[in-house]
């Protein structure tokens, strides 16, 4: 998947999701206040800081996609990791000013003072469940197809508002039934859910930021590749890295040490584009070849699972 594919699947997924996020928004105000709905309005701010973290993850592709240069040798694929990391504290930001929302009306026992909400909370609040986990499967669909860790981050902040409307939900019917309380309880529940999506995007990006492997599938499907190419005679290392979203590769290949120089080159080189064509995902790999000596087959075929 080419950059420019990259850039057109956000963009387009990104205007869908503000435009709907915004009248979402809207919506959800207009029927908290009308409904007389603590736990909606609180759902109706978490809808519009999705149309601020949209923008936070176009922002983040658009300089993640830029090609290499002197001071960024390696690229700039991180930088959508930082997007993310950003979108996760408006996340917890956005969590705690609706936890605290919720322990306050308690505290002060200002939920008893509030009006029974009305049926056109009860309808916007089942409206913005659907929407917004039909939002969340629409935009991580994208987020695979090019697999961008912002965009996912942004799905999960979709899933995140949809499990909030579940305790709007509840919140509302719950006051609709004589029990007014559970309006600010749904704000707590509100508040749960938001920060436990915006620690797991955090947990996420940070794991791409910090050199770790690859996924064990993936480190398999590479190992195969590797011990199906002409001329390997065993494979002495392997070590993947993510990258942001791509994956750095560093492998050691045994050759028959008979080979010549040009030989054992060739033999890497056609290791370093056959993998690079067939995983999308490696931005780049680096081959570096051994001679092999049989004697030695027992106590280095190890040496991949050691490290």
């Amino acid at each position: 998947m080419q950059k420019t594919n990259l850039e057109k699947i956000v963009l387009k997924t990104s205007v869908v999701t503000i435009i709907i996020n915004a009248l979402l928004s809207v919506f959800k105000l207009i029927a908290g206040i009308l409904g007389s709905s603590m736990a909606l309005i609180s759902d109706a701010v978490h809808s519009a800081s999705d149309v601020f973290s949209t923008f936070i993850v176009l922002i983040g592709v658009k300089i993640s996609s830029k090609k290499a240069d002197r001071r960024h040798p390696f690229g700039h694929e991180r930088f959508e990791c930082v997007a993310a990391i950003i979108l996760a504290a408006v996340l917890f930001a956005t969590g705690a000013g609706i936890g605290y929302s919720g322990v306050e009306n308690i505290v002060s026992g200002a939920y008893k003072e509030l009006e029974i909400p009305k049926l056109i909370a009860l309808i916007a609040a089942a409206l913005s469940i659907v929407v917004k986990e039909g939002m969340f499967w629409y935009t991580i669909i994208a987020a695979k197809r090019v697999n961008s860790t912002a965009l996912k981050a942004d799905a999960w902040h979709h899933r995140s508002d949809a499990l909030s409307s579940i305790g709007s939900l509840v919140g509302v019917v719950g006051a609709m039934c004589g029990v007014p309380v559970l309006d600010s309880v749904a704000c707590l529940v509100i508040c749960a859910m938001i920060i436990f999506a915006a620690v797991k995007i955090f947990i996420d990006a940070v794991k791409k930021m910090t050199d770790e492997a690859c996924d064990e599938r993936t480190e398999n499907e590479i190992k195969e590749f590797i011990s199906s190419c002409d001329g390997v005679k065993r494979i002495d290392l392997l070590m993947t890295r993510l990258f942001g979203n791509r994956i750095y590769v560093i492998v050691e290949i045994a050759c028959d040490g008979s080979l010549s120089l040009y030989e054992a080159h060739e033999i890497a080189e056609t290791l370093h584009k056959g993998i690079e064509e067939n995983f999308p995902l490696v931005k780049h790999i680096t081959v570096h070849v051994n001679p092999y000596r049989e004697e030695m087959e027992d106590s280095e075929v190890n040496s991949v699972d050691d490290v």
